[in-house]
């Protein structure tokens, strides 16, 4: 990475941080229920693909899911407000072709998709071997004009796939439940500790930002 690169991506990285509890401040007042919001960046599919993927991602347990802290409303805002326009054209080639798989193996819109068959296609593309792995990871990363028509198809999936998941572990670990309530919170942090057992570490858990 090169020293442009880098500071770019450290830019966007910082807006993100102080985007992400903007955010939250403006979902605090909406209603939290994943089925009765209005999306401003997801077609009525999308939202659903999205809660679907969200709540296979992290599902609620004995600790709060991503559903239960709006993750979905969360990502709709940041594609909405904050992504690039590259980048919302890519999320809504690689949902489309997401969309069109789902249809040929199950014969139906994904709209009528349930979470089982989300987690059976879902398996197709991530229970792979080490190398077709890298070969994924290959495509993301070279140019599209050296990649062949299925080659760009399979581009634009997996790049839906990897934005879902990154922004659901973003919007969940720096929600306002989850570092105050699950992780360890400090309101008032004190002297900084740069190396730390992770038997020291109060339930094991990481610290809230």
């Amino acid at each position: 990475m090169n020293r442009r690169t880098a500071l770019k991506n450290l830019t966007m990285s910082l807006g993100y941080t102080v985007a992400a509890p903007t955010i939250f401040n403006m979902l605090s007042s909406c209603t939290a229920h994943a089925d009765n919001w209005s999306p401003l960046f997801l077609s009525s599919d999308e939202k659903h693909m999205v809660n679907q993927l969200a709540d296979i991602i992290l599902p609620a347990s004995d600790t709060p899911g991503a559903l239960d802290v709006n993750v979905p409303q969360f990502l709709d805002l940041m594609y909405h407000d904050i992504e690039t326009k590259e980048n919302q054209e890519l999320f809504k080639k690689g949902a489309s072709v997401f969309s069109e798989k789902f249809k040929t193996q199950f014969g139906f819109e994904i709209a009528k998709g349930d979470k089982e068959q989300f987690e059976t296609l879902l398996g197709s593309y991530f229970d792979i071997s080490e190398k077709a792995t890298a070969t994924i990871f290959k495509e993301q990363r070279l140019p599209i004009e050296k990649l062949t028509d299925p080659q760009i198809e399979n581009r634009s999936l997996y790049k839906f796939l990897i934005s879902v998941r990154a922004y659901t572990l973003f919007g969940y670990f720096t929600s306002e439940k989850i570092g105050e309530e699950i992780l360890n919170y400090d309101p008032v942090p004190g002297i900084q500790i740069g190396c730390m057992s992770i038997e020291d570490v109060p339930n094991g858990r990481a610290w809230s930002l």
